[in-house]
């Protein structure tokens, strides 16, 4: 493992229990892998407000679409094993389609250009309006034709997975959660992942939330309801550390996987680019794949009724990143690609060196607060609030125990003015002055607004 990794691995704690308070997100699980071993696992928040239950590492969540990229595997799997080929037409496998639908490809259906309906006619099971449709009822959608031309567009589909799990069922002779978690699941050593829900008696689940605006609060969404006939689509519930391990095993440079290296180049290359939109993203066999800040990465994410997550895995540098969210609003995305800035930064300046490796910490002046955050032979003077923080960070260069200088900042910034801190007798930084900007411990300052702002400096101010 590089040097400069576990530096960075020590401070996205750190950034995300900031990111927690600040959001007021109910709950975030993350975990890292290098290569095929989690690194790094952690929760935080709550898995459900009413009750007040801590979130912990084993609590499930639902992973939403993370499971077409199981489904995907599945297929690939059968695929080695000579029982289909990507070019089979779904009415090889499954009867009673549409005659346009029965034409349509497996490698159709896997990369989301089969033209098929995203989710049906009525798709209030995203609203908790309706059940999710049972078996009988996407057959029955199914008999409708495509929306649009096959092969024409990146489309999304639910009911394309759907029908993916008949074409398994079918080859396999046997239910799609039966077969999918012993070929699959099993086979990738997972321990907390499940195909649908409800979850076992006593398993530890994680609840979804509403968001606040228009209750003003957040509500709690039960998130235990089974997924029925587009379970291969969206039915999974699985926690960060396992989402880790399985796409780990899905990079083509894996030592370790479910399947080929052939399988896996096929699963995750670009296929079919989004279209209309600014964010450039493309689609594979089951994969979402794209681009942060120069790393390339692929992965899935998805999005259940309470529930936002996403999973990166980036071949290159041989990490994968999932971060899971219990909120309709969650941030998981966005912490996903903060997680990786953080790496990034590190990645390009190295560990921090002895000279400036205890000018570290976070401290708060009323507008907020500063990490300093050493790495190399600098500490840089950043925005935790940020989700990227680096652009605008102050670089420090230390000239002392407890002096240095503002080497480099933004124009509006303090360019070229000098830095000091205060330490305690055990060396801890107590008092950091950045310019002319004083910060201290949070308590202090806490003690400083209430002073200043609290019940009875108004009082004294009213007499």
């Amino acid at each position: 493992m590089d040097r400069w990794l576990k530096p960075a691995l020590g401070y996205i704690p750190q950034w995300l229990e900031f990111q927690m308070a600040a959001s007021q997100q109910p709950g975030c699980l993350i975990a890292i892998a290098y290569r095929d071993k989690v690194v790094l696992e952690r929760a935080f928040g709550f898995a459900n407000l009413d009750t007040g239950e801590s979130l912990t590492p084993r609590h499930r969540f639902r992973v939403a679409s993370h499971s077409k990229s199981f489904t995907a595997a599945g297929i690939m799997k059968l695929r080695e094993h000579g029982k289909l080929k990507l070019d089979d037409t779904a009415g090889q496998f499954v009867s009673g389609l549409h005659p346009a639908v029965a034409r349509v490809t497996i490698a159709q259906l896997l990369s989301h250009t089969s033209g098929l309906v995203r989710d049906g006619g009525d798709a209030g099971q995203f609203h908790d309006r309706r059940p999710y449709y049972s078996a009988r009822e996407l057959s029955e959608h199914l008999k409708q034709p495509p929306v649009i031309e096959p092969n024409s567009r990146f489309k999304y589909s639910n009911h394309a997975y759907g029908l993916v799990g008949m074409i398994i069922e079918s080859i396999a002779g046997e239910p799609y959660r039966t077969w999918i978690t012993r070929e699959i699941v099993d086979a990738a050593g997972l321990k907390e992942t499940t195909p649908d829900a409800p979850l076992p008696r006593g398993t530890p689940f994680a609840r979804g939330h509403t968001g606040r605006i228009l209750l003003g609060r957040r509500a709690v969404i039960p998130g235990d309801n089974p997924t029925n006939g587009i379970m291969a689509a969206g039915g999974f519930t699985s926690t960060a550390g396992d989402l880790a391990r399985y796409f780990a095993q899905l990079s083509p440079k894996a030592r370790r996987s479910v399947l080929s290296a052939a399988s896996r180049r096929e699963m995750t290359r670009r296929q079919w680019r989004n279209p209309n939109t600014a964010l450039e993203l493309y689609y594979g066999l089951g994969t979402i794949s794209g681009s942060t800040a120069g790393w390339d990465w692929f992965g899935h994410s998805g999005g259940l009724q309470g529930y936002i997550s996403r999973t990166c895995v980036y071949p290159q540098q041989e990490l994968t990143v999932s971060v899971l969210t219990n909120a309709v609003d969650g941030w998981g995305p966005l912490w996903g690609d903060g997680i990786v800035h953080i790496m990034q930064a590190f990645a390009r300046a190295g560990a921090p060196s002895r000279k400036v490796k205890d000018w570290s910490g976070r401290f708060w002046s009323l507008w907020g607060a500063v990490d300093l955050l050493p790495m190399g032979d600098k500490v840089l003077a950043i925005a935790p609030g940020f989700i990227n923080p680096f652009p605008e960070a102050s670089e420090l260069e230390i000239t002392g125990r407890t002096t240095g200088r503002i080497a480099a900042a933004p124009g509006f910034g303090s360019h070229g003015e000098p830095v000091r801190c205060v330490r305690a007798k055990s060396g801890r930084i107590t008092e950091v002055w950045i310019a002319g900007t004083k910060y201290l411990p949070a308590a202090r300052v806490v003690r400083e607004m209430e002073a200043r702002y609290g019940k009875r400096a108004r009082k004294r101010r009213g007499k």
